[in-house]
């Protein structure tokens, strides 16, 4: 596939980096050469990593300043990836997210493109437009979604998102991954939440403890914005009413399973 969505764990299967690899050359006769998307906070700890697993390979790891990253969002009605319009020219990749169906398309240009030519028709929006489409969508995203060494991988649903591989080889982490996965008792997950009052100036602060209405913890939100955001809640408090308790004024929030779900994991 032209892209793939991954993640680098540690040895207590807990998510490092998450990651989407594109793979820019055309067959396997070719050098190969990837293109490796991950949070730019990260940049720096990611290529120590994957230097050390280098070990006497001639492989070149280096940052790629000159190119620009876009996700281009399905509208009311999207499309298959194919009836996009592109020009090759001005377009390194325009392939489907791999995580999932409703995060429409990732395209990479060279600085500067000119994006209107690439995409016919389309609007540019800002990253916080971005950022709320995939929160009520419920895709984590970057180290604020997916702390470093706490989230774990079943939890933060990557197996629903073509993030795990039950069938591969060995890799750090494997076997708290996939003694979950045959147990299959997962009893947090990451979910969409959003708030149906105004948040408070401040916001919601992150890692702030979710609680039920008669007081039971119930969770812990991540990140949001908007009015919108994720956490890691307890799948048997799903249904009932949740609030954030921010120095004694309560806040209300409310959680649901997305519909692009696999049905059996909605229940």
């Amino acid at each position: 596939p032209p892209a793939l969505y991954a993640h680098a764990l540690n040895v207590q299967g807990r998510c490092l980096y998450d990651v989407i690899l594109y793979r820019l050359h055309r067959s396997t006769a070719e050098e190969p050469h990837i293109l490796l998307e991950c949070d730019s906070s990260m940049l720096d700890s990611i290529q120590k990593h994957l230097k050390l697993y280098k070990i006497r390979r001639k492989v070149t790891i280096a940052p790629c300043p000159e190119l620009s990253l876009w996700a281009v969002i399905p509208g009311e009605h999207p499309g298959d990836a194919s009836s996009l319009p592109k020009c090759a020219d001005q377009a390194l990749l325009l392939t489907p997210d791999p995580r999932a169906e409703v995060m429409g398309w990732r395209l990479i240009a060279k600085k500067g493109a000119n994006l209107s030519e690439i995409i016919p028709g389309s609007q540019v929006g800002d990253v916080q437009d971005y950022h709320r489409h995939r929160y009520k969508q419920g895709i984590p995203e970057g180290v604020k979604d997916l702390p470093p060494g706490v989230a774990l991988p079943l939890e933060s649903n990557l197996a629903f998102m073509n993030g795990i591989s039950f069938t591969k080889g060995c890799y750090i982490g494997q076997e708290l991954t996939a003694r979950t996965h045959h147990m299959g008792v997962i009893r947090k997950r990451l979910l969409p939440v959003s708030f149906p009052a105004p948040l408070p100036t401040h916001g919601i602060p992150e890692g702030a403890e979710i609680l039920t209405e008669s007081g039971k913890p119930a969770g812990k939100f991540r990140a949001g914005g908007g009015g919108v955001g994720i956490a890691l809640l307890r799948l048997a408090h799903l249904k009932e009413p949740l609030c954030i308790n921010l120095g004694g004024e309560k806040v209300k929030l409310s959680a649901a399973t997305p519909e692009w779900w696999p049905k059996p994991a909605a229940k």
